[in-house]
């Protein structure tokens, strides 16, 4: 069987159908999907989690996520659950992975292993159609600046009264300390376009300025970058496996699905510094 990729939106996104993860050929084609789209999934599939931690593994060293419960016999791969009685669901917020780590997450390949019969889809938006859609002065403004990420608000010991933490879904809020400054516009490791990279839940000021001077234009970056024209959906059954850029997206999960269990299994690659 061939493999065949299929772009979902000008902006971004692609599904692959075909894909053999044990051939190399087929790797260069999903890799090059990646850096083209920012986001990748493959449908059909039948992965163990040996299988899943094989594969991410041709992407780089595995991140190993401090909050998210493990899977019991694979502590490399986060369990992402939404159970039918729960009302939240991780991840609600447009944010990108990682983003408060010094060197932040290079991607995440996120596995389904029992979707709702309809709905729980994720949605992407790309930081390089948002960052292009500004003006050049506008843009030129952006560049200049940096801007500070945080993990503590979001996963840190005031959350532990969240719902999310309270079902064991979330837990380690000791280890929530991380803070970093990265540039407000990055150029991408990869493909070289230049994106925003600031989110609405890591991301606590811009560099130099109060929290109360940054809010005004982080509001306005978060609803530009949110627009329907830059954004694509995944929609999952179970054996997609679905690969994205952190560098060069924000995700969020629809919740959409009351009454309905959503399990799926995630591993997240390190990272370059970015600049």
């Amino acid at each position: 069987m061939s493999i065949e990729v299929k772009p979902i939106t000008p902006a971004l996104g692609a599904d692959i159908y075909g894909a053999d993860l044990s051939r190399d050929d087929h790797f260069e084609i999903i890799h090059k999907a990646f850096v083209d789209h920012s986001v990748v999934a493959m449908h059909g599939l039948s992965l163990t989690p040996d299988d899943h931690l094989a594969f991410a593994e041709r992407w780089g060293d595995i991140n190993i996520n401090r909050f998210f419960t493990p899977v019991e016999t694979h502590p490399q791969i986060a369990t992402v659950l939404k159970e039918p009685g729960q009302d939240r669901a991780v991840g609600e917020d447009w944010h990108t992975d990682h983003s408060y780590d010094q060197v932040p997450a290079m991607g995440s390949l996120l596995y389904a292993v029992e979707t709702p019969p309809v709905g729980g889809d994720t949605a992407f938006v790309s930081m390089n159609a948002a960052y292009l859609a500004l003006s050049e002065g506008f843009r030129a403004t952006l560049d200049s600046l940096k801007a500070w990420h945080s993990s503590r608000h979001v996963f840190g010991e005031k959350q532990t009264d969240s719902e999310t933490h309270q079902s064991g879904r979330l837990g380690n809020a000791e280890a929530a300390t991380q803070d970093a400054l990265h540039p407000l516009v990055i150029t991408h490791p990869l493909s070289g376009r230049r994106g925003i990279y600031v989110n609405r839940v890591f991301t606590t000021h811009i560099d130099g300025w109060t929290a109360e001077e940054s809010a005004p234009l982080l509001k306005q970056l978060y609803e530009h970058c949110a627009r329907e024209e830059f954004a694509c959906r995944i929609r999952w059954k179970p054996g997609t496996l679905a690969i994205w850029d952190n560098r060069a997206t924000w995700h969020k999960a629809i919740n959409d699905y009351p009454g309905h269990r959503r399990l799926m299994h995630r591993i997240t690659i390190d990272g370059v510094p970015l600049s």
